[in-house]
């Protein structure tokens, strides 16, 4: 007899009886949860990993802002102009994935004394994840993602420099 026996009009395969005929889709229907769930872990995090490089690259160029030369009469004025140029280049750098930054006033510049009589200006930048996430979360995965990104910088000035 030939080996593809014909069962209700059908050609059956050697070797593949007709109970096993709807496991394949079974067993796919049972992986593919597993398998979109590593897949949506993995880009999730790529993007917040990307998100991350550009706060610490956002917070880096802010502390280079405050480097630049501020017209002022005192070191004092000096100083502060400085710290309120760090924001706006921030600001202006900020790319279409970071824009929140600017909407719920995630930059905060400081200066304060620091090592042997200089200054010190930091610069830390906060991106709310919570409320503006890169992915769309899942049910239940809420509780592994990040609430906020952070990312700061710090340069020391010279209080002989700032004039």
């Amino acid at each position: 007899m030939n080996a593809c026996v014909k069962a209700m009009g059908k050609p059956v395969k050697p070797g593949r009886s007709r109970r096993q005929r709807g496991s394949t889709a079974i067993e796919f229907a049972m992986v593919f949860p597993l398998f979109f769930v590593v897949l949506y872990g993995i880009i999730t995090f790529s993007m917040i990993f990307v998100a991350q490089q550009n706060l610490t690259l956002l917070a880096e160029e802010g502390a280079r802002a405050a480097l630049t030369y501020q017209i002022s009469d005192n070191p004092t004025d000096a100083l502060a102009a400085r710290v309120n140029a760090v924001c706006p280049t921030v600001y202006g750098m900020l790319t279409p994935m970071l824009t929140p930054i600017a909407a719920t006033g995630g930059c905060n510049a400081t200066a304060a004394a620091c090592n042997s009589g200089m200054q010190c200006v930091n610069v830390v930048l906060t991106y709310s994840y919570v409320d503006h996430p890169l992915v769309p979360s899942l049910p239940l995965l809420g509780d592994v993602l990040p609430k906020t990104l952070t990312s700061s910088a710090t340069i020391q000035l010279n209080p002989v420099n700032l004039l």
